[in-house]
């Protein structure tokens, strides 16, 4: 006999657990399954982990460095085994914490594959043996996966995909990066802050391309000073797995092939969404180049079935599935303050050295939807504690509308931006305008008076620069 259940989530990453705790709070009767370990790609391998190992290259670089804040270390070394062991132990811990969530919220967990079979009905299959389930309402949030070159499939010994990069045996020498996206970049700047000899490929005219573009010729510039070769309006022709190396031709920007020997090769070209083999053609679930259409709460054209996260399309990001999934288990549960998800207001963020972070459009886009722009910038070095802090590369820009005072978009590079982010996602949320933003008292010696200060620089009136 099938067990029952008011929602089914399948898949357990920043989406699914969110959307199965959130649904478990409004009283539903929860299900979740999942095939390899809770929390998913993101906890156990993306996001989480990659931090751990940036962190790592963050203090190695300050090692490194010592000399700049007047300290004296002796011969810096790293051990590679323990630095792997340490970000997987960080995801391991998450996991256990996960775990943790769904017992205190009373969830069922399930282990195996997942396939939708009929309406309200998904089969679960482990080690041979079948676990039918029935729920009114079916949450997708199977996520996605790395996204292979179709001439050179990620091997994991010299061909990696970010998933190979999290666990590297041996560090590479001579590292190419396939791919300037935020997984691209940060991997890159992991890997040269450890000593690596890096080069970036991009097919697009810039690094970052969905950054503002003075963000992406501003990154250009450092991971240049960085001693990175950037390689823009570039593509791998050829990558091969050679012996101790790999050999890659690039088609560089002048439409000269060249080939070039590497130890190693990150391919960070995108994702592709999970949505093979789990029912969803039979079903008769809508998709668009594999990822699945819905409204803005989650809803497929099929009724009772949701989908979410990476599943669901654009933008990639762990906060903007945890976020659909509240949006889709309040809507499930017929919640009164269910609000659509609105992805304006979702910010990104590029972990490297410098860290980039945005939210809202870029100066550019705001432009091309016919807003007349007021823009305000403000540097690293007009900043005290930036200064002290030996971080005063960077910058924050603001963009408002004329006429209104809207903030439109910001857009940061710099020390801890991923931080100060937030501050202007939520003054969208709570859609200010240049005037209260002006009026506001921001703590002294702080990065986050940067943030003030672009505000005023949009409107003549900056303080310190």
């Amino acid at each position: 006999m099938a067990d029952q259940y008011d929602v089914i989530v399948l898949g357990s990453g920043p989406g699914g657990y969110v959307a199965a705790i959130r649904a478990a709070q409004l009283g539903l009767k929860v299900a979740i399954v999942e095939r390899e370990k809770l929390g998913g790609i993101c906890l156990n391998w993306g996001c989480i982990p990659t931090k751990a190992l940036l962190r790592t290259s963050e203090v190695y670089h300050y090692i490194t460095h010592a000399d700049a804040y007047g300290l004296s270390v002796e011969k810096p070394a790293f051990d590679l085994a323990k630095i792997v062991d340490r970000s997987r132990k960080v995801a391991g811990q998450l996991n256990a914490g996960v775990k943790g969530l769904m017992k205190k919220n009373k969830i069922s967990v399930v282990e195996g594959e997942g396939t939708i079979t009929a309406k309200g009905k998904l089969s679960v299959v482990k080690d041979g043996k079948t676990t039918e389930l029935l729920a009114k309402d079916i949450i997708v949030a199977t996520g996605a996966r790395a996204r292979d070159l179709p001439f050179a499939k990620a091997d994991g010994k010299k061909i990696w995909t970010y998933r190979h990069a999290m666990v590297p045996t041996e560090m590479p020498t001579k590292l190419l990066v396939i791919g300037s996206g935020a997984i691209g970049v940060e991997f890159a700047s992991f890997y040269s802050d450890m000593g690596a000899e890096v080069t970036i490929v991009e097919m697009l005219d810039r690094i970052l391309p969905v950054e503002d573009a003075e963000v992406s010729d501003f990154m250009t510039k450092q991971l240049t000073k960085q001693k990175m070769t950037i390689l823009t309006k570039a593509g791998v022709e050829k990558l091969e797995a050679k012996g101790a190396g790999v050999s890659a031709t690039i088609k560089t920007a002048d439409g000269k092939s060249v080939t070039q020997e590497f130890s190693h090769a990150i391919v960070a070209i995108g994702i592709v969404p999970n949505t093979e083999n789990i029912g969803l053609e039979a079903a008769g679930v809508k998709t668009t180049r594999g990822h699945i259409e819905t409204d803005p709460y989650g809803r497929t054209n099929v009724d009772g079935i949701w989908a979410i996260g990476d599943v669901a399309g654009a933008p990639w990001l762990a906060h903007k599935a945890s976020h659909e999934g509240v949006v889709a288990a309040e809507a499930i549960a017929g919640y009164k303050g269910v609000h659509p998800m609105d992805k304006s207001n979702i910010p990104g963020c590029t972990y490297s050295r410098p860290q980039v972070a945005s939210v809202g459009l870029t100066e550019a886009k705001a432009k091309d939807a016919g807003y007349e722009v007021k823009v305000g910038k403000f540097p690293f070095i007009g900043n005290g504690k930036a200064i002290a802090l030996g971080e005063a590369e960077g910058f924050i820009k603001t963009v408002f509308d004329a006429k209104t005072g809207e903030l439109l978009g910001a857009h940061m590079v710099g020390a801890e931006v991923t931080e100060l982010i937030q501050g202007y996602v939520v003054a969208r949320q709570l859609e200010t305008t240049e005037h209260e933003l002006t009026h506001t008292v921001f703590a002294h010696p702080t990065l986050s008076e940067m943030m003030h200060e672009s505000v005023l620089s949009a409107y003549g009136r900056a303080l310190h620069f």
